[in-house]
């Protein structure tokens, strides 16, 4: 499998995984079946337009390519149905939103780098393409956005682009490139809600 076609999968998988953590942000705000395909949409599009508009690859894939829409909408409609049985998970949002995190990391970063892109910049684009839908999904439900308030978040997205830069340098596969970084951004993610790490802030009187 070439870069381009994985890159492509990863952008659905992300897609679907993202619509799906904003669509039951939806149904928990007791929106009905517009409000939830409007947060689906946003969660799982913004992000990979936000880092095509940035690589000047216009307009992006997302409006050029109706399988983007349509997978976001399914996921709106999976959700919509099948809401109570998602609610059984634990913490539902919290693990969609750190897949999403991953695969849409490592695709970010892998399309920086297909664009010429230097690693740091590379890295910076894989982790702004990780989350900007979950910010997306938050601000439309009035919400600080995770990336600003919740436990590690955007480094979680670094450390995911980070192996993908360091495989591809050293020319491993792409499969276990994109595989290493979307469990390493996942687990990461994960575990710092587990143990409860959060960044340092700055102290109050």
């Amino acid at each position: 499998m070439d870069m381009l076609s994985l890159g492509l999968w990863l952008d659905f998988l992300g897609t679907f995984v993202f619509a799906i953590s904003g669509a039951l942000v939806a149904v928990r705000r007791g929106l009905d079946i517009f409000g939830i395909s409007v947060l689906s949409v946003a969660a799982g599009l913004a992000g990979g337009m936000i880092r095509d508009m940035l690589l000047g690859a216009t307009p992006p894939t997302a409006l050029e390519d109706p399988r983007y829409l349509l997978t976001a909408l399914a996921a709106g409609v999976c959700v919509f149905f099948g809401h109570r049985l998602l609610e059984r998970l634990h913490k539902p949002v919290m693990v969609l939103d750190a897949l999403g995190l991953g695969v849409f990391a490592v695709s970010g970063c892998q399309k920086s780098l297909l664009f010429g892109l230097d690693p740091f910049p590379a890295i910076l684009l894989g982790v702004l393409t990780a989350v900007g839908g979950g910010a997306t999904r938050d601000l439309l439900v009035v919400e600080i956005p995770r990336v600003l308030r919740e436990e590690v978040y955007a480094l979680a997205a670094t450390v995911g682009a980070t192996i993908v830069v360091a495989g591809t340098v050293l020319g491993l596969p792409e499969v276990w490139i994109a595989v290493a970084g979307v469990g390493a951004a996942f687990g990461f993610r994960v575990i710092s809600v587990w143990r409860g790490w959060r960044a340092p802030r700055a102290p109050r009187s």
